[in-house]
């Protein structure tokens, strides 16, 4: 991740690491980090132009802050960037604004891969933070969200534990949370038409297993992946199954042998 620079341009903080072809489009979650997308980053930068823009969770006035107006920032950054088309991957949040992303940019959206997200249903911190201050209550919190705990580093507790006892952020992530919640999109899903990758974690506690087979359910062009032994997010718990999948996926699709008219599941551990 070292190598991998913050760029600073016009109202846009991102990575990119360059290479040819379609970029993939990494679209992080409420309280997740760069670096939640190591594995993804590192193992197809090989191949592809890596992109995750920083979104302004804490730079939005309270006022105009939720779903839509991030969706709105990615779309305004693709144009920015002059990408004609995109692979579109969200975890949590990300998953969310993705869904919106590809509603709305139909013509631009290559493929979308959702990993635990938001959208249909999220058992995640409710409408406020009990305990703030608290640094043993947000350690356990944080380790629910994975498989095995031990994937919640201290660096990631630390991290989550700053963003909740800032006031002000606190204030919008709980704002964004109950945008999220206002946007169920279980009516639209069936107008996203472009090729769909599901990868959930069978163990999720945030978003379950039965939401990544209702949005397998809904959303036409999907093939689900189960991941065992597996939490909320499955490319920091099982990196290596995470990326096979993608990767067999965006092979196909950018193949044309994506097939449209089968809706797969598969179970990997």
């Amino acid at each position: 991740m070292d190598k991998y620079i913050i760029k600073e341009e016009g109202n846009y903080k991102y990575i990119e690491t360059g290479g040819e072809g379609t970029p993939l489009v990494l679209l992080h979650g409420l309280l997740g980090a760069l670096s939640n997308f190591e594995g993804i980053i590192n193992h197809f930068s090989k191949t592809h132009n890596v992109v995750v823009p920083i979104l302004p969770l804490f730079e939005i006035s309270l006022r105009s802050l939720s779903v839509m107006r991030l969706v709105d920032y990615v779309d305004d950054f693709v144009h920015y960037k002059n990408y004609t088309k995109v692979h579109i991957l969200g975890n949590s949040l990300g998953g969310h604004i993705a869904q919106l992303y590809a509603l709305k940019n139909p013509d631009t959206t290559s493929s979308m891969t959702l990993t635990g997200s938001s959208g249909l249903f999220e058992s995640a911190m409710g409408n406020t933070f009990p305990k703030r201050g608290n640094y043993e209550y947000m350690k356990k919190k944080a380790e629910s969200v994975f498989y095995d705990p031990a994937v919640a580093t201290k660096e990631l507790v630390d991290d989550i534990y700053v963003t909740v006892n800032d006031l002000k952020k606190a204030m919008c992530v709980i704002a964004i949370a109950k945008s999220a919640v206002r946007h169920n999109l279980e009516d639209r899903l069936d107008d996203i038409k472009c090729p769909t990758l599901l990868i959930w974690g069978i163990q999720d506690s945030v978003t379950p297993i039965w939401v990544g087979e209702k949005f397998h359910e809904l959303i036409p062009n999907s093939e689900l992946v189960k991941v065992d032994h597996c939490g909320h997010a499955p490319m920091m718990e099982r990196p290596e199954l995470f990326n096979i999948a993608l990767e067999s996926f965006m092979t196909r699709v950018e193949n044309n042998t994506f097939m449209t008219d089968k809706k797969d599941t598969y179970t990997l551990d």
